[in-house]
């Protein structure tokens, strides 16, 4: 389940219309098409565009943004097309894409193989953020757990599901989550607890292994526990409408701990939304889940020696510091990589699993599974 962006107002625009008259590249232009939110757009434009610059005379990124993912989708398209008829695609680098996307983008050799191009610092890439070679990880995020160090020392932050859920029954009123269907840090608070009644393995989840009989079968223990866990939440079985409404509870000290996206809670400190008083955990019998961003480069690509240089830079100690402080995202290097300022800052929350869950009829199932079983009160919508 993504996260959802931490400033409404923030949101992408609309994905753009007219391809064919987007004159995106020239021989010294690397065009980056993105499709996640604004701060992602700014980061790219006010952090990455001129310290690139700044490194390699002479070549100039352009960000272009595609609004969402059917923008992206229809970019990939126009680019496979030009890929067939031998033509320009005017784009040289996506990032936050799926390269199992358009179909036949793969058998087709659309992306660059990463694994084999050798790139610098590939070998530093967090093991965990692998998935297949036509991609490179380099930005993460994954939902932890906040709380309040005036009300809860950092020493006594539960760090399993079992400390974790004694403390909510312990201290009735004092943690919230949102409904599933409304936000990722919700929404992976209910995951983790279907990985925990099913023997906290992850691999029993997969688009493939769906069905309603399975489904039922894995989900119902976790209705149970979630349910016995309700009368012990704020307002004696309370959820938040989305991730920001969870922050805005916690910020005005009207609960003590909530779970949240990494990204958006360290803004919402950078940003003084929150208190540096804020503690952050992360559970460690398992973690909760999360995901990589990734950046896959066009075969086609008109400047793809520029876009491979470009991608390697992504990988510098320069670009890894500046995921984590300016839009408070997970390294996509491994943490033994990343300034040792940054990694004894963060030390509570640096992941050593990070589960994934999956999309497709499990999403729809999980959904409607919690409003029946868990929240049988409440109206979608």
């Amino acid at each position: 389940m993504k996260r959802r962006t931490f400033l409404a107002a923030a949101s992408a625009t609309a994905a753009l219309p007219v391809l064919p008259s987007m004159a995106f590249a020239d021989d010294k232009t690397i065009s980056v098409v993105i499709g996640a939110d604004s701060n992602i757009l700014d980061f790219w434009t006010n952090i990455v565009r001129p310290a690139f610059e700044k490194a390699n005379p002479g070549l100039k990124v352009k960000v272009v943004n595609a609004g969402d993912a059917s923008g992206l989708q229809a970019m990939a398209q126009r680019s496979m097309a030009a890929l067939a008829n031998h033509g320009d695609p005017k784009i040289d680098m996506f990032e936050a894409f799926d390269p199992n996307l358009p179909a036949g983008g793969l058998k087709a050799g659309l992306w660059v193989d990463m694994k084999t191009a050798g790139i610098a610092g590939y070998d530093h890439i967090n093991p965990m953020a692998f998935q297949g070679d036509y991609s490179l990880p380099y930005r993460g995020s994954q939902v932890l757990l906040a709380y309040d160090t005036t009300k809860l020392n950092a020493k006594s932050a539960p760090k399993t599901w079992e400390t974790l859920v004694a403390w909510i029954k312990a201290n009735p009123g004092q943690f919230i989550y949102n409904r599933p269907d409304k936000g990722g840090s919700g929404g992976n608070f209910v995951r983790r607890a279907i990985h925990e009644v099913n023997g906290r393995d992850p691999s029993k989840f997969t688009v493939s292994n769906y069905s309603e009989a399975y489904a039922e079968k894995t989900l119902t223990p976790a209705w149970a526990l979630l349910k016995e866990l309700a009368p012990s939440l704020y307002g004696k079985g309370s959820y938040t409408s989305g991730n920001t409404q969870s922050i805005q509870l916690l910020a005005q000290g009207v609960v003590t701990m909530t779970p949240v996206w990494s990204d958006q809670i360290l803004t919402a400190i950078k940003q003084g939304v929150l208190p540096d008083t804020t503690g952050l955990v992360q559970l460690t019998d398992l973690a909760l889940c999360g995901d990589f961003n990734r950046m896959m480069v066009l075969s086609n690509a008109p400047n793809k020696d520029a876009a491979m240089k470009l991608a390697g830079f992504m990988l510098t100690p320069e670009m890894q510091s500046a995921v984590i402080t300016e839009i408070g995202g997970f390294p996509g290097v491994s943490w033994d990589y990343v300034a040792k300022d940054l990694r004894d800052k963060y030390a509570d929350v640096v992941p050593k699993s990070i589960p994934t869950f999956p999309n497709g009829p499990w999403n729809a199932a999980v959904n409607d599974g919690w409003y029946r079983n868990v929240a049988p009160g409440l109206t979608r919508g």
